[in-house]
């Protein structure tokens, strides 16, 4: 009889453990994206599928255009006040993010005062450590005067006010300009000497999971390494350093250190363009931090067996080239934008052609 009841307890114990309820995630999108699009619904449809928890795309304003035109520092400002107002957010939850959104994603996780906790974080191609190129424009003269036009004027208020890349733009032969006046990523990695805030890097480094993935074709992000925090030496556009040879990494001013020594930070390198991401390789790096790891933990512990190797057999699948979504789309340049610019410069693009 007393084993009986060992057995039924053991029994009931670990059915407890398997069945804890997993937290929900949000999906934070790139520039030039939108909720309702119809390749972003899917994805999150699918990842909530995958994943069987709660998911959320979480809008900004109108979308595509205020990806572009809003800064950073609103942005992250407008997803703070929506996580808080969520009520299925209230015990915390996971952040998806893709491209800028990740930086939008992270200024929540650094900034966001009174907001719940998030416990994991899955970075899909940002540009954590800045892009020394401004997003596609396309080819022509027209772009490349558009382009050094930006890059001569991206520094100035009007501009780091109104665009929201500028937010990002990281000129290795301008950290000066770019230390004093670019108004959000230099605050985000706390690269400034005097200014370093102890409660960005407290908050940032308690993630429980940091999840860096880059796209091994990406054309969008310059360097590409950025999805890791890569980047180059101040000063020099080579060599592209890794991210433990930054000084970000180095001084540990956000915590990705202390995240990467206690085991947190996950750097996993995907075939394919800018957001390409495959649907095996969505289960595989993406899907199992969505899940409740601390259930999946206590459940494999209990039983004997180690949930690392199961997990891995469990998402064991042939490799796809099909992407589930195109990055590289999103970063064309809208139309007004391109009439704006082709006014400033005093050349449209028909003319350029």
């Amino acid at each position: 009889m007393a084993l009986s009841s060992i057995s039924f307890l053991f029994f009931f114990t670990s059915f407890i453990f398997s069945v804890s309820h997993s937290i929900p995630f949000i999906v934070i999108h790139g520039i030039g994206d939108q909720c309702s699009n119809r390749g972003l619904k899917k994805f999150t449809q699918q990842l909530s599928s995958f994943s069987g928890v709660e998911g959320y795309c979480v809008e900004i304003g109108n979308g595509s255009w205020d990806s572009w035109f809003v800064s950073l520092k609103e942005q992250a400002e407008i997803v703070c006040e929506k996580v808080k107002q969520m009520k299925e957010l209230k015990e915390g939850y996971n952040i998806v993010g893709l491209s800028q959104g990740n930086l939008i994603g992270r200024g929540v996780v650094e900034f966001c005062e009174g907001g719940p906790p998030v416990k994991n974080f899955v970075s899909l191609g940002g540009p954590h450590a800045g892009t020394a190129s401004v997003p596609l424009c396309g080819s022509g003269i027209f772009c490349i005067l558009a382009d050094q036009l930006i890059k001569g004027e991206v520094y100035s208020s009007y501009i780091q006010e109104h665009l929201a890349p500028s937010g990002y733009l990281k000129l290795p032969n301008a950290i000066p300009e770019y230390l004093e006046n670019c108004r959000f990523l230099p605050v985000l990695n706390n690269e400034i000497p005097d200014k370093r805030n102890s409660t960005y890097k407290e908050r940032f480094s308690s993630l429980q999971n940091l999840v860096l993935i880059m796209f091994e074709h990406d054309t969008v992000l310059i360097p590409k390494e950025t999805s890791w925090f890569g980047y180059y030496p101040d000063g020099y556009f080579n060599p592209i350093l890794p991210p433990q040879s930054t000084q970000l990494y180095i001084e540990d001013w956000i915590g990705l250190r202390t995240l990467d020594e206690a085991g947190k930070v996950h750097f996993i390198s995907v075939p394919g363009k800018h957001l390409g991401i495959s649907e095996p390789d969505m289960k595989k790096y993406v899907v199992p931090y969505l899940k409740d790891q601390t259930s999946l933990e206590a459940r494999f512990s209990m039983r004997g067996v180690n949930q690392k190797v199961i997990q891995s057999i469990m998402m064991e699948v042939e490799p796809s080239t099909t992407p589930l979504l195109d990055g590289s789309l999103s970063y064309s340049w809208p139309a007004p934008f391109k009439t704006f610019i082709g006014e400033f410069i005093g050349i449209n693009e028909e003319e350029s052609t």
